[in-house]
């Protein structure tokens, strides 16, 4: 298919959202019908700290192995038909990663050029660059010892690769989108000047990356699904020369692509409008969402500014050890319940003197159950989670976990846990921060050892001035206070980092007026308790009729170190969507 390069939109297929997505994928994608390129994220925040874990315990891992059982699976259906692919599984170690796709050709039998894409890694450069990594959302200085630290790259190195006979391109920490912009530029043969095109390959890429999330995976509206019963189709985005694209999946499979499945994803774990990647800014208050037909979605008129002279990086720290312990507290007197095996427990760990002096933090929460809960036991119990912390794995190992078995017949009536009691575990700490873009050696290594450096994209091009669709002026809509918001308003939420997002959006102008007027920082907060101390930013986007919140802190250091209810803030949006109209918060 690459010998029609240029001439028709290039057919870029999702078959991975995350490190553990459905092995079945690729082979789906490549055999339910025509596809130009193959991709897939395999890369979260939390994913880099556990390929670290790997990589300490095995010098050659380092990179997702579901990956390479789905080479098994399609390498030689691709090469047969043609079909590139482009994955960001290489993780913290690309060359590793590349280096078995080609044992895998050798053994299919098949003629395989495998390229990687290196230069995020900053690990071996790190005490040179601390004066630059400052926290990103607290700005305080970078002092520990990183176990890892890596560039977010953009797609010009793949795209080059490609370019250069690539097959197969294996890359660590790149962007989310660069999977899909680096291909889509190749194929359109696109400059870094070429700004709108590429936000609209930005765009496409963020719509599909998280697979089955585009075609109805998490949506709020999920009773629009035509079958709840088949499994999801995965996304493909058909790029067009002038960076539009069709969202779409293969025909017969399950789900639905709809403006609304596409806006959900669009407002995953994003922040302002303006969008900012290493090839481009993406302005997403830009973007036109046209129903084409069905299964069928246009993305168009998505602008595009100079890149920053910045590259995100993702920084992990060893936080140290954790332990957890949940108490259920049933019927009477929950409170007092649970201050009491609180104090005893400490108390029976040596007191906070002694867990001060160990370095242990400690973290109680009493969840009650609701007033006059009265179906079964369960729903009359409440919750104490206990959550300590130390970089002394036996302050919070069995110290922790053997004093609260001996408190199960001394303390307060009904006592008992959700779980038995277990040791300590390893975590981390996610610490973004910005460097200059032209500290990274972002580099090209082709399949016979050749390497091209790539420049940083130019942060100064200048570009005609952006005019962003204004709101629709039309009166709010009148809603009953009382009923949930999830009556009218979809959401998605998810975490970026220690923060977290949620998007809300609506399906007509008169409720957009509402959102607009109505959900402001400070109903959010009224709305979801565990914000009412965070910093909460707002933004509109009027193309999409969305407004999205970034709650600051939510998530504290980080999804790996979180003791969040929620750790990753994924069902937040749909506990907003079953609060009350404003008028009657509860």
């Amino acid at each position: 298919m690459t010998g029609e390069r240029g001439t028709r939109p290039v057919k870029v297929a999702n078959c991975s959202g995350f490190f553990g997505d459905r092995l079945s994928a690729a082979r789906e994608m490549v055999e339910g019908g025509p596809i130009d390129v193959l991709t897939g994220d395999w890369l979260a925040e939390l994913t880099m700290l556990i390929l670290w874990k790997q990589r300490a315990r095995n010098a050659d891992a380092g990179y997702a192995s579901t990956f390479l059982t789905q080479m098994e699976q399609v390498l030689g259906t691709c090469t047969d038909r043609g079909i590139k692919v482009v994955t960001n599984a290489g993780g913290l170690n690309p060359a590793g990663c590349a280096s078995k796709v080609r044992e895998i050709a050798e053994r299919l039998g098949v003629s395989v050029s495998v390229a990687h894409v290196e230069g995020d890694d900053l690990m071996d450069r790190i005490d040179g660059l601390r004066p630059q990594l400052d926290h990103l959302d607290t700005g305080q200085p970078l002092t520990d010892d990183p176990v890892s630290a890596n560039a977010y790259l953009g797609g010009w190195g793949i795209a080059r690769a490609l370019t250069h006979g690539a097959d197969v391109v294996v890359t660590g920490r790149v962007t989310d989108a660069a999977v899909v912009l680096g291909p889509a530029a190749w194929w359109w043969d696109w400059s870094p000047s070429d700004l709108d095109q590429l936000a609209g390959a930005v765009s496409a890429g963020h719509i599909i990356e998280c697979g089955a999330q585009t075609t109805g995976g998490n949506y709020a509206f999920f009773s629009e699904l035509p079958d709840l019963d088949r499994p999801l189709g995965f996304p493909i985005a058909e790029i067009d020369a002038d960076g539009s694209s069709i969202i779409t999946k293969h025909p017969d499979t399950g789900g639905l692509v709809s403006v609304g499945t596409v806006t959900a994803q669009l407002l995953y774990e994003i922040g302002a409008p303006a969008y900012a990647n290493p090839d481009v800014v993406a302005r997403f208050d830009t973007i036109r969402l046209t129903q084409e037909g069905p299964d069928r979605v246009r993305v168009s008129d998505v602008r595009g500014e100079a890149p920053p002279p910045t590259t995100k990086v993702c920084i992990n720290l060893d936080g140290g050890f954790r332990n957890r312990m949940s108490f259920v507290l049933t019927g009477l007197d929950q409170q007092a319940k649970a201050d009491w095996v609180g104090r005893a427990l400490l108390d029976a760990m040596g007191g906070e003197a002694l867990l001060t002096e160990l370095g242990v933090t400690t973290d109680l929460r009493f969840v009650p159950a609701p007033p006059g809960a009265t179906d079964g036991q369960e729903s009359a119990s409440g919750r104490l989670h206990v959550t300590v912390k130390s970089n002394d794995e036996r302050a919070v190992g069995r110290a922790f976990s053997s004093a609260a078995v001996e408190l199960a017949l001394a303390n307060y009536p009904g006592f008992f846990a959700t779980s038995a009691p277990g040791p300590a575990q390893s975590f981390g700490v996610y610490w973004p921060a910005l460097v200059d873009a032209t500290e990274v050696d972002h580099t090209v290594v082709l399949d016979d050892g050749r390497r091209i450096h790539i420049d940083p994209a130019p942060s100064d091009t200048v570009h005609p001035p952006i005019e962003v669709p204004p709101a629709p002026d039309v009166a709010p809509a009148e809603l009953p206070p009382g009923e949930p918001l999830g009556r009218w308003f979809g959401a998605r939420s998810g975490d970026k980092g220690g923060n977290a997002n949620v998007g809300v959006w609506a399906t007509d102008d008169a409720h957009y007026a509402w959102l607009r007027s109505e959900l402001t920082p400070d109903r959010l907060r009224e709305l979801i308790p565990e914000a009412r101390d965070l910093a909460v930013h707002r933004h509109e986007f009027a193309n999409l009729r969305a407004v999205n919140f970034v709650i600051v802190g939510y998530l504290g250091e980080g999804v790996a170190s979180s003791t969040a209810f929620d750790a990753q803030a994924k069902g937040l949006g749909e506990y907003l969507r079953s609060r009350a109209v404003p008028g009657t918060v509860t």
